[in-house]
């Protein structure tokens, strides 16, 4: 779990350190003291989600590393998951369906990859299977984004999904399971 100190926080938000701690201390950014001194930390995770209500831009630095392939074959979910993580900071690729999918998985070798289940040729499930059988890919996160029923996320995480969304969804609720899958 990485932290940041005020300090570091008050250098990407462009503000004085005492102004983060009062943040802290007020409660609009959530974070906890060190024993001892009282040092204040907070976890990256929830700088992000602060910055992400108070519609500050992420500095690329947090995320830049981070790769996602968003691959569905819906042109408007596509898109829509395509805008929320990149506002987030994150650097996103999409796929239309599976095969372009397996394509850009070698290629560009991203740390998430969000993955509808129902795509014409190659589905969801079978992209989970070829994934979780090649040694290559097996660290891939997989968070699938299906208008499925329960049974049918359920069955993807028991082939290899890493955790599921389900459509429609919250546009919060996205960043932070992609949080989550990168911590």
């Amino acid at each position: 779990m990485k932290t940041l100190t005020p300090g570091e926080i008050a250098l990407y938000c462009d503000v004085h350190q005492r102004t983060v701690s009062r943040w802290i201390a007020s409660g609009q950014l959530k974070g906890f003291k060190l024993p001892g001194r009282g040092n204040y930390r907070v976890v990256l995770e929830d700088f992000i989600c602060f910055l992400n209500q108070q519609k500050i831009p992420i500095p690329a630095s947090l995320t830049a590393a981070t790769r996602i392939l968003v691959v569905d074959d819906e042109a408007s979910y596509r898109k829509a998951i395509f805008r929320v993580l990149q506002q987030s900071g994150f650097d996103v690729m999409l796929a239309a369906d599976g095969f372009q999918a397996g394509l850009l998985l070698v290629q560009y070798k991203p740390a998430v990859m969000t993955l509808d289940l129902q795509m014409p040729g190659m589905d969801g499930f079978e992209v989970l299977k070829y994934i979780r059988e090649d040694p290559e890919l097996t660290k891939t996160k997989i968070l699938v984004i299906s208008g499925l029923a329960q049974s049918d996320l359920d069955k993807a995480i028991t082939i290899g999904a890493d955790a599921t969304l389900s459509k429609p969804f919250d546009n919060t609720n996205l960043v932070e399971a992609i949080q989550q899958l990168i911590t």
